[in-house]
């Protein structure tokens, strides 16, 4: 009788441990179709030259905070919309949502690891254009 209990919390291991390699391997693919998709959605953009002069703010956190940035929402008429002007390490910062809010877009980042990076926007007429009429910086300190 204890042979066959044996038998039978083995075959519930293996079992558990199967559908967490299953488990596993969705997670993998899932994780590298998004960076696929995001890597490529960058590269699509025009690159944003240089930039006018612009307001900078610093802000200090730690790891697993979050981070918002509020910029100003301009109309659709103008044409004028923020991009993200320079790269920042992604190794400090991850952008997790982005969204219209009243009248500002906000970009919601998740703080990942400790240094210091920067959060550089450039507005600019459309996502095919390399000239910004306006810029701002968030410097972020994650100690």
């Amino acid at each position: 009788m204890t042979v066959t209990n044996e038998r039978a919390l083995a075959g519930q291991r293996l079992s558990a441990s199967t559908r967490g390699l299953i488990a596993l391997g969705v997670l993998i693919f899932v994780g590298s179709v998004a960076m696929t998709i995001t890597g490529t959605g960058r590269a699509d953009s025009t690159p944003i030259g240089p930039l006018p002069a612009g307001p900078l703010s610093t802000i200090t956190t730690g790891p697993n905070r979050f981070v918002a940035v509020a910029l100003p929402l301009e109309s659709r008429k103008s044409g004028l919309v923020w991009r993200i002007a320079r790269t920042y390490d992604s190794t400090v910062l991850r952008q997790v949502s982005e969204a219209n809010l009243n009248a500002a877009v906000v970009l919601v980042f998740k703080v990942v690891g400790r240094g210091t990076t920067s959060l550089v926007f450039g507005l600019t007429r459309g996502d095919a254009s390399s000239k910004a009429v306006k810029s701002a910086t968030h410097r972020i300190l994650s100690r």
